[in-house]
């Protein structure tokens, strides 16, 4: 028999009824995305059971958690305590110079805070250290010729084994730094600085340092006005210069020239200098002898000797070409006056005035420079002037002081109470003051 073809939508057992099939409903759907969910759950559980050793190792490459516990490398162990300085001192200043200075009090606490249940300490000890360090050594890779170190003050807190339970200890330390001793300095050459360094031992032999830094300053009183005066051979000409000794290194200060004898009168004519142009700079020198430690002494010729270095730069400058007054009849030659305010420029960072045993020394001059030109007048004829092509350059050097402001501190000394004899006595009991009272007449009394 031959095949007979169905037409499209049509059962092979019915052949002449429609298939109707009903659409899928709400219910049917949720059943199907169930169904599909709970295979994905099947098959992702599969996934990991097959893949499991494959992540942990990618774990333990990722450095994010490793079988055996290992800590992260980037993590520093931690300690079983530590120390900090809680300073209660005011800032560390010596007032006056250092041959009549008081010096400075330091006081504070040393603070140990256990971090564990119960912690065996040995010792504990504090140092105030002095470092000179020298920019230029003699040996530039050897740390002894670079840094000379000086224990000033040490203070022994602990010095036998002692079990502390977990908080924080304090240790109350106080000492009188000399006067004499150097400000902090950091200059071209070399610094000078100091230190407060604390180290605990523990029973188990670790350690457990800290350190930190101390500023030391000077400030010195005002002082009356500084006059310098030299003379200019072969002329008659002498500059005077009247200027603070000490300045400091943020505001101005006033400087007062002047010129003397800048007229020589002869027979037939006068001679006139006449200023030209005006400047002034601040200069800052330094100075330091580097010092070898004993393994390098043999090369700057034995033990004691040592290499001078020195070094130079301007702090401040400024030109005048203008403003000062010039009088060619006052007495005593003629003279001729300026007056002009001087100060150390921003961003210099100047070094205050230092001078020790060390090596190191800073210091400052005021620098006064002026161009003079030579005129010819004949006394026939006063107002006929004629240059004669003559110049001379002058320079003249003071010394200044740069320091610190002293504010409203004063040194420690002062600022203890009086003693016992220094009060003054109190005033009369009541019974003295009604003893006076009687003699008094009866109006007063009313009153």
């Amino acid at each position: 028999m031959a095949s007979r073809i169905l037409p499209f939508g049509r059962s092979s057992h019915h052949p002449h009824r429609k298939d109707h099939k009903s659409r899928p409903t709400h219910r049917d759907a949720l059943s199907a995305v169930d169904t599909s969910v709970g295979e994905q759950k099947h098959l992702s559980t599969a996934m990991d059971i097959f893949h499991f050793g494959s992540k942990e190792k990618r774990r333990s490459a990722s450095g994010t958690s490793s079988p055996k516990g290992k800590a992260s490398p980037h993590m520093a162990p931690t300690k079983p305590a530590r120390i900090d300085v809680e300073m209660e001192s005011p800032p560390l200043v010596f007032y006056g110079p250092p041959a009549s200075s008081s010096g400075a009090l330091l006081s504070g606490q040393l603070q140990l805070t256990i971090t564990e249940p119960e912690l065996a300490i040995n010792t504990i000890h504090l140092d105030l250290i002095a470092h000179v360090t020298s920019n230029k050594p003699v040996q530039k890779d050897c740390p002894d010729c670079t840094t000379k170190s000086n224990v000033l003050f040490s203070w022994e807190f602990i010095s036998e084994p002692t079990t502390y339970l977990y908080g924080s200890r304090s240790f109350p330390f106080s000492h009188l730094l000399p006067g004499h001793l150097p400000a902090t300095t950091s200059a071209s050459l070399g610094k000078i600085d100091y230190l407060l360094r604390a180290k605990a031992v523990t029973a188990l032999g670790e350690n457990i340092d800290f350190t930190r830094s101390l500023r030391v300053q000077r400030a010195l009183q005002p002082s009356p006005d500084k006059e310098s005066v030299r003379v200019f051979p072969p002329t008659n000409i002498a500059a005077k210069v009247i200027v603070a000794p000490i300045i400091h290194p943020i505001g101005e200060f006033l400087v007062q020239f002047r010129l003397n004898g800048v007229v020589e009168q002869g027979k037939d004519a006068t001679i006139r200098w006449r200023l030209r142009k005006f400047n002034w700079r601040i200069d800052e020198h330094h100075k330091i002898i580097s010092q070898p430690c004993p393994k390098h002494a043999h090369k700057v010729g034995g033990e004691g000797k040592g290499i001078f270095h020195e070094d130079m730069r301007s702090i401040g400058w400024d030109e005048i070409k203008k403003g000062w007054k010039t009088d060619f009849d006052a007495p005593d030659g003629g003279q001729i006056e300026l007056e002009f305010p001087a100060s150390i420029r921003p961003g210099k960072e100047p070094v205050c005035d230092v001078t020790n045993s060390t090596g190191l020394e800073a210091s400052h001059a005021l620098i006064v420079e002026m161009v003079v030109s030579e005129e010819h007048v004949r006394n026939k004829n006063p107002r006929q002037v004629a240059p004669t092509g003559i110049a001379r350059i002058l320079r003249l050097q003071v010394h200044i002081i740069v320091t610190e402001r002293g504010g409203l501190g004063i040194s420690w000394d002062e600022e203890q109470p009086p003693m016992y004899e220094d009060v003054p006595m109190s005033p009369p009991g009541y019974s003295k003051v009604l003893e006076n009272l009687e003699g008094l007449p009866d109006e007063l009394e009313q009153l």
